[in-house]
């Protein structure tokens, strides 16, 4: 997974250079190229690759959501601050809940359903998943499900609550 990919070429060339040292390893230990199946792909953490993610998905097998680092960039907030003020934001209404804790529909998770529209327009078996908190919050699950992730990663803690979550979105989806 290729973290911060922001444009295109970064992952080209990344994914390039990834796979020069999968090849590399490979023939030092005598394996064939299907010795072992793994996929590249990246995390989608800034903006700018949300909105061109038809053209990241050209050279992706994957994208998965950092949603911690999108939340930071789309809303031009730092976490390491945010707990100063952020409870003052969500009592004035500027946002319904911290969007640390779960996604920010209305910003964020508009990148995320931008980003998963043209990723799978242009590659339409693309894997799509998040990690990060909000892989663990009930509302954030129900969000993902409804734009179409495959899979929602978060901290083992939250797992129960996770899948129940997953398992709740999917029922009302049917």
């Amino acid at each position: 997974m290729i973290p911060l990919v922001g444009h295109p070429m970064e992952l080209r060339i990344a994914r390039e250079s990834a796979q020069k040292v999968i090849d590399t390893v490979l023939a030092e230990r005598g394996k064939r190229a299907d010795f072992i199946e793994y996929k590249l792909g990246t995390m989608i953490e800034v903006p700018r690759a949300a909105v061109d993610a038809g053209r990241i998905a050209g050279f992706a097998d994957f994208f998965s959501f950092g949603t911690n680092d999108l939340t930071q960039m789309g809303c031009g907030l730092s976490r390491d601050d945010a707990g100063k003020f952020l409870g003052d934001y969500v009592r004035m209404g500027i946002y319904e809940r911290d969007p640390f804790a779960s996604i920010d529909v209305d910003g964020v998770g508009q990148l995320v359903s931008i980003a998963v529209e043209k990723g799978r327009a242009a590659k339409p078996g693309l894997k799509l998943g998040v990690c990060g908190e909000h892989g663990g919050d009930p509302a954030s699950i129900e969000f993902f499900a409804r734009v179409g992730l495959d899979y929602v990663s978060c901290s083992p803690y939250r797992v129960p609550v996770a899948r129940l979550a997953a398992a709740q979105a999917a029922l009302r989806m049917e």
